[in-house]
């Protein structure tokens, strides 16, 4: 498989990164050395290695090309994205293009949206939300993640 990659700018520094889809450790700027947004797409083909193999948490945004909430919500988690650089990866997977992936994870509606502790579903939410809400969910999930790896 040839690796893939997103060109991010940086939100410290302004300056336009290679970001691969698929990696060790936490992107960061070439420039500053600031984190940079993690956002990968992924399918059925390459799931495993970006997505459920990635070291930090990860965001797993489930959509669909038809789906209103879905392109509602894509900005905002687009944001999310940006605001927790360093923190997680988000991985969009278009389940029409993914079906597998529909079934593995049980998606019954779109926009969904998951959170993988080293490739474990960890917290799970439908629907589409502002910004505010989406971080206030991702920062729950981690904590309640992170106190049950720590007892």
């Amino acid at each position: 498989m040839t690796q893939r990659s997103e060109v991010v700018g940086c939100p410290a520094c302004g300056r336009r990164n290679r970001v691969p889809a698929a990696g060790d450790g936490r992107p960061r700027c070439g420039a500053c050395g600031a984190p940079l947004p993690w956002i990968a797409h992924a399918t059925d083909d390459d799931s495993a290695e970006v997505a459920e193999q990635a070291p930090p948490y990860v965001l797993v945004d489930l959509w669909a090309a038809w789906c209103g909430p879905c392109r509602m919500a894509s900005p905002a988690v687009e944001q999310l994205a940006t605001e927790m650089a360093g923190r997680i990866e988000l991985v969009k997977i278009d389940i029409d293009r993914s079906p597998q992936l529909s079934a593995r994870f049980a998606i019954q509606a779109v926009h969904t949206l998951l959170i993988l502790d080293r490739g474990k579903v960890v917290a799970r939410t439908t629907g589409a939300a502002p910004a505010p809400a989406l971080r206030a969910w991702v920062e729950q999930a981690i904590r309640t993640s992170r106190s049950t790896t720590d007892a």
